[in-house]
């Protein structure tokens, strides 16, 4: 089968021609056509796997053929860089169209997209937390929505979004057609399908069988010596692009910088960056300026790279679909991938998980001319934090004001002020 059996408007088909679209994914030839029935679906898929293109050529179908100027069309996704990836992808298929969308993200000036939704856009890509900003302040109009599509739906409630996005659901209109794609299906995203979906279609690909190009393998070792046998790793493979996964933050930072001091041409993708930086890391990974990409889980959510060569698991992710996620990166388009992953003896339970996933047990491999003896320090001295800089605090004296007497002589300071969870998220 090939994309014409679809019947798609003429501009839709010209823009799947031009990109060299031939053969449909799994994922596409079973979404498609109730999509395009207008029927509610529930897509249990990886990333990689087409779902872009499996929502997106029925969603341009049918704005194609109706009204300009509003918002029709929604695209809820979890992070910034999925966001653009999933923007770029509708652009691309609708080239012919004209049909106007933006990105809506936290992270950037929110005026610019102010600007750009007073122009009029027919669709909306937007992470949840900047998208009510703009509904609290009255500058975005979702009350022709038709369409809504909430993507990588279990990775938003990972992040803490499921309140944000039911806020959102309220604001829609009722009667629109419902579309959710998910990696996996925890209870909440069982609850909120039954909730919001309409007699959905349910189509499935590959949900939690890793790709059957990429060779997997287990390096042993003790935590102290991850990063000297990282590096032995790197300088016995063949390797074109490498993306390295951490469990934290703090962490990518530091094995990013350790690998640029050595010479290697490494980024790293992490939460803390701003919007310019990450792009920039993520533009470079692509394009091959940067060898290497070292990022946390949720940073590396929307990275869509077709060449990587090795995926290498500096810390063992927390759950079998976790490292199906990570894992699907690499042996893509036909190619073939490899998968290293340094475990210690603290994550047998989790090895044992990922084995049962794979359907057999994973080579152990040893490093030859390794030194696996060296002692661990006493002190963490590769990850632990600078020591912050002592704050002077200013001394007060309270003096009476309107006939009062001050309480006392002491001072007096406010207690610093958490920052709110949401502003702490990707999406913000």
């Amino acid at each position: 089968m090939d994309f014409k059996e679809f019947n798609l408007h003429p501009q839709i088909q010209a823009g799947v021609e031009a990109l060299g679209y031939v053969t449909p994914t799994p994922i596409q030839l079973q979404a498609i056509p109730p999509v395009m029935d207008g029927q509610d679906v529930m897509g249990l898929a990886q990333t990689g796997t087409g779902k872009t293109a499996a929502f997106g050529l029925p969603m341009l179908h049918r704005l194609a053929q109706g009204e300009r100027g509003r918002v029709r069309a929604l695209v809820v996704a979890p992070t910034r860089e999925l966001a653009e990836q999933i923007n770029d992808a509708l652009n691309a298929m609708g080239k012919l169209t004209r049909l106007r969308s933006v990105t809506v993200y936290g992270g950037v000036n929110i005026n610019t997209q102010i600007k750009r939704l007073k122009e009029g856009v027919e669709i909306v890509v937007a992470c949840p937390g900047r998208l009510l900003d703009h509904i609290s302040q009255g500058t975005v109009d979702l009350s022709k929505v038709e369409m809504l599509v909430l993507d990588e739906a279990d990775q938003m409630f990972d992040m803490g979004f499921l309140p944000d996005v039911k806020r959102i659901l309220k604001v829609l209109p009722t009667v629109r057609q419902t579309l959710m794609f998910s990696a996996t299906m925890p209870d909440d995203i069982r609850k909120l399908a039954h909730d919001i979906l309409r007699k959905p279609v349910t189509v499935q690909v590959s949900r939690t069988a890793p790709a059957a190009t990429v060779s997997h393998a287990l390096y042993p070792i003790s935590q102290h010596l991850k990063t000297p046998l990282l590096f032995e790793l790197l300088k016995h493979t063949d390797t074109e692009s490498v993306l390295i996964f951490t469990r934290t933050k703090h962490r990518a930072k530091r094995v990013g910088e350790q690998l640029e001091k050595s010479g290697y041409k490494a980024a790293s993708l992490q939460g803390n960056l701003s919007q310019n930086r990450r792009q920039a890391a993520l533009d470079g990974f692509r394009d091959g300026t940067f060898q290497i990409l070292v990022a946390t889980d949720i940073a590396a959510r929307g990275i869509d790279v077709s060449l990587i060569s090795h995926v290498i698991n500096y810390d063992i992710p927390d759950t079998p679909e976790a490292y199906t996620h990570r894992i699907g990166r690499t042996g893509r388009a036909a190619k073939t991938g490899d998968a290293f992953t340094l475990v210690t003896r603290e994550d047998d339970l989790l090895v044992r998980g990922i084995e049962r996933v794979l359907g057999g047990q994973i080579e152990r491999r040893t490093m030859e001319g390794f030194d696996y003896s060296v002692p661990a320090p006493k002190k963490d001295v590769e990850f632990v934090r600078a020591p912050r800089e002592p704050q002077r605090r200013k001394e007060t004296t309270a003096k009476p004001a309107g006939g009062r007497h001050a309480m006392g002589t002491g001072t007096k300071t406010a207690a610093p002020r958490p920052a709110s969870h949401a502003a702490r998220r990707s999406g913000r």
